[in-house]
Parts: C-alpha cells; structure tokens; sequence
C-alpha cells in the first residue's frame, strides 16, 4: 500500500488521468439506459425473429444514401419532438442504429425516459453493418 501512496504521489498526472478516465467510463456504462449493444447478425435476427423496429438517427441525407431495410428514420436532433410517432413500438424491440455507434446512446435514454424498453444500440453503427457486407438500400 505503501508503495502505491508512494507511486501516485509521484505521478499526480499519470494518476488522476487514470481517475477521470475510470470515472467516465463508469458514467458512460451507468447512462447506457440499459440497453445493450447488438452485433449486426444479432440485430438481423431480432428484425426477423421479434420483429424488431431498427430506428435510424442519422441525418435524413445519410439516411437516403443507404440504410437497413424498413428502418425507420429519426435524425437524433428531432428525436425529442417526434418521439411520439413511436408509441406504436413500445411493445416491441427496437434497436437504434447511428453511423458509427457512439451517437445511440443518447436517443436510448431519450427513449428510456419516454417509456420504452426493449432498447438495443447496434454495436459499430451502419459502419460495422456495411463491414459485415449485411444488405442496405437507399431511397
């Protein structure tokens, strides 16, 4: 014990980036509104075997370039205003879906706060879909 007071003491920068990353990764993981991240070949299988919505909150330009089949497209900026037009979904799953993965999370707490709960982010985004050369279309 003696020796990491001693360490630390030595190292305040090294430490305390360590103390703050720690800390926003614990807030990151608590804010998560308890949805868990799905593979891409897991979110097929929850479209096609629970009917699953897959809720694009991408911008509508990136939305019409290439997206999952049937999605549904609400930019992440409208999403508190027209969250409405999901109530029909609250009993089913819905994965949400952004470009890379790391913008889900807020739409999932806005949904959590909204009622819904079955709430899954797709782990990588449309980025990790097209890797797995899993289909898009576009309009």
């Amino acid at each position: 014990m003696t020796q990491f007071i001693e360490f630390a003491g030595n190292h305040l920068i090294l430490v305390g980036a360590f103390v703050f990353i720690s800390v926003m990764l614990v807030i990151n993981v608590l804010q998560g509104g308890g949805a868990k991240a799905v593979l891409p070949i897991q979110a097929v299988q929850m479209l096609n075997r629970d009917d699953a919505l897959m809720l694009d909150i991408r911008s509508a330009s990136e939305f019409e370039a290439g997206h999952v089949i049937n999605a549904r497209n609400i930019p992440a900026a409208d999403l508190k205003s027209k969250i409405g037009e999901l109530n029909k979904f609250k009993d089913r799953p819905i994965v949400v879906c952004c470009a890379t993965g790391t913008s889900a999370g807020a739409a999932i707490r806005e949904l959590s706060n909204a009622g819904f709960e079955q709430l899954h982010s797709l782990k990588g985004g449309i980025s990790a879909w097209r890797n797995d050369n899993l289909p898009l279309t576009s309009t």
